[in-house]
């Protein structure tokens, strides 16, 4: 998430290093004990030179605890009265150059050789809480947030503390210019679900547009790889639905299981509501498909309306703010995991192509090395990459669906807690104190470094750092691109086809039924409490948007239907998603909060 100053830089009423007008506004946010504060101060203080008059305007503001009576508050006092006599400047590097320890006494003392007027200037201290409160106050919520905070155009910079790169980010050339708009939009909770909806748009249109062919013969072109006089030839849409979504499913299974050994669905009084209601949203859509194509030629398509695409419901969640308490997300992204790893499951066992025992073999073998190599701790993550393209294709050729080799290879990735914060920053230090240039580190120590710091998350997260972004913005949009590609002029799509109408009684009443219906057995008997911060309305809402199947629900019907079935299928999981999303937004919207507080 970016933070954004709740109160932008403002000229008129914020303390100014040099004068105003610059074609960049810092703000900074300063604490006269902290050493990193003074680190930083250097650079900020070269930066005018560096910039010129027009370059960068810097705003001061202080940050101190509440209520507090040490040097920090003091300094920051002194400052503010200094500032009331148009001396701020002046004692600003005076608290800089003294040590930071202050007192009454000593910033008094500072006063005096600044020929201060003392009268005036312990009124002024006694009077400085209103502006070191409205301070605090402007920058929000800072519980993400660490010193020294400094502000560029109302940004928090995130970048190293080095003097090249805090002068880059003020400077904004067009590579940092592009990064910064880039980390917004993927940052922004709904922007997976956004590209999403442009390449089913896309699709659709290019669909209905008079090149339906020419997006057919695209599908099912041949992308062949050669190794020798061997061949594998996959038409691009199966290159797309098996091959690059193995790896979306592989970082569905790192979410998993990380939420299984360190997460929500880790402890047994938080998993068991959420794993209750992706049983309901399960078992519930299941059983009104079957209902409806029992005995059917269609029957065997019960998977379908079961999934949740996670993506879109917590985009949704995200875009409706404050209107969802932050417990029903917890709640919802809890049960839209377990329905993943649900929807994995039925994949991997009902919607495989046929049975060979020699291929299975050989993957279990393959998935041997990799559980033995997680034994032994080995937490490089290149072996278990290069194992899990093997084991991709030995499960492909076993009949089984492919992606079930990204959800094995994150299951016997190694685990481990993360390490302990405190121990590393220490270790950070002493390889730079170990050093004599620490401008110029050698390579050893910059390999050290980096190691401590990979050291911080287990081997999973820094595989989904390094592919979430793919997965999100290249992957799944590839894949809705592919797969809805769907004629609707002049469709003989009928919504009471049996498939069709299993699909949507499924996703729109199933969903919503199945998860509210037994999350509210389960308080009656005890079995789990819902928060209490939760209405029943706004559970129903939550309801509606785990019906948002789209990608899953398109990806099971691709394993299960074909032909004009299939087809059928895809445009039912389309609108019923539409409807089912628009459902659960406007219940949310309208829903009474409880007590009447915004969550």
């Amino acid at each position: 998430m970016v933070h954004q100053l709740s109160r932008p830089f403002d000229a008129e009423n914020d303390i100014l290093l040099g004068e105003a007008g610059g074609r960049v506004e810092i703000t900074w946010y300063v604490d006269y004990t902290c050493p990193h504060t003074r680190r930083i101060r250097d650079i900020l203080r070269r930066s005018p030179a560096r910039f010129g008059r027009d370059g960068a305007s810097v705003a001061v503001r202080f940050i101190i605890p509440h209520n507090d009576e040490d040097g920090a508050a003091i300094a920051a006092r002194a400052a503010v009265a200094a500032h009331r006599q148009d001396r701020f400047s002046d004692m600003h590097r005076a608290l800089f150059d003294a040590p930071p320890d202050y007192s009454v006494e000593t910033v008094e003392e500072l006063a005096r050789d600044l020929d201060l007027d003392m009268k005036r200037f312990r009124e002024d201290m006694a009077e400085a809480d209103a502006k070191l409160e409205a301070d605090r106050d402007s920058l929000g919520d800072t519980s993400d947030l660490h010193m020294p905070l400094i502000f560029i155009d109302g940004r928090f910079y995130e970048g190293a503390w080095d003097e090249t790169a805090l002068i880059e980010a003020i400077e904004q050339p067009l590579g940092v210019r592009l990064s910064l708009a880039g980390n917004d939009f993927f940052h922004w909770a709904a922007s997976a679900g956004l590209v999403l909806i442009l390449a089913t748009l896309a699709a659709l249109v290019v669909a209905n547009i008079g090149w339906h062919d020419a997006y057919e013969e695209l599908r099912e072109t041949d992308f062949t790889l050669m190794f020798g006089e061997r061949s594998f030839a996959l038409p691009l849409e199966m290159w797309v639905n098996d091959g690059l979504m193995a790896l979306f499913f592989l970082l569905v299974g790192i979410e998993i299981k990380r939420e299984f050994v360190f997460g929500e669905l880790s402890d047994r009084d938080r998993a068991i509501m959420p794993i209750i209601g992706a049983l309901g949203g399960m078992i519930v859509p299941a059983l009104l498909y079957t209902t409806v194509n029992f005995g059917g030629e269609a029957a065997h398509g019960w998977g379908v309306p079961m999934a949740t695409d996670i993506a879109f419901t917590l985009g949704i969640m995200a875009l409706l703010g404050n209107k969802v308490p932050t417990s029903l997300k917890v709640f919802v992204s809890a049960l839209a995991i377990a329905d993943d790893l649900g929807a994995i499951l039925v994949i991997a066992v009902f919607y495989g192509e046929g049975f060979h025992l020699t291929q299975f073999l050989i993957a279990c073998g393959v998935t041997g090395v990799m559980a033995v190599l997680a034994v032994g701790r080995v937490y490089n993550r290149m072996p278990y990459m290069l194992l899990g393209v093997v084991l991709w294709y030995f499960i492909h050729e076993s009949g089984l669906h492919a992606t079930l080799a990204g959800v094995i290879t994150a299951a016997v990735l190694p685990s481990r807690r993360p390490a302990d914060g405190r121990s590393v920053a220490m270790q950070a230090v002493a390889i730079v104190d170990g050093e004599e240039d620490t401008e110029n580190m050698n390579d050893s120590a910059v390999r050290r470094l980096q190691n401590a710091v990979d050291r911080l998350r287990e081997p999973g997260f820094h595989l989904q750092e390094a592919l979430e972004a793919y997965s999100n913005f290249i992957i799944l949009p590839l894949f809705a691109f592919f797969n809805t590609g769907l004629l609707i002029i002049g469709s003989s799509f009928s919504p009471f086809a049996p498939e069709s109408l299993g699909v949507m009684l499924g996703l729109y009443i199933g969903k919503p039924l199945g998860i509210v219906g037994i999350v509210w057995l389960a308080t009656k008997l005890g079995i789990a409490r819902l928060s209490s911060e939760i209405s029943w309305t706004q559970m129903v809402g939550a309801g509606f948007l785990a019906g948002v199947g789209f990608t899953m629900s398109i990806f099971i019907s691709s394993a299960a239907f074909e032909g004009g079935q299939l087809e059928s299928v895809k445009l039912a999981v389309l609108i019923t998603s539409t409807a089912a999303a628009i459902t659960g937004s406007l219940i949310l919207w309208f829903a009474p909060k409880i007590g009447g507080k915004a969550e």
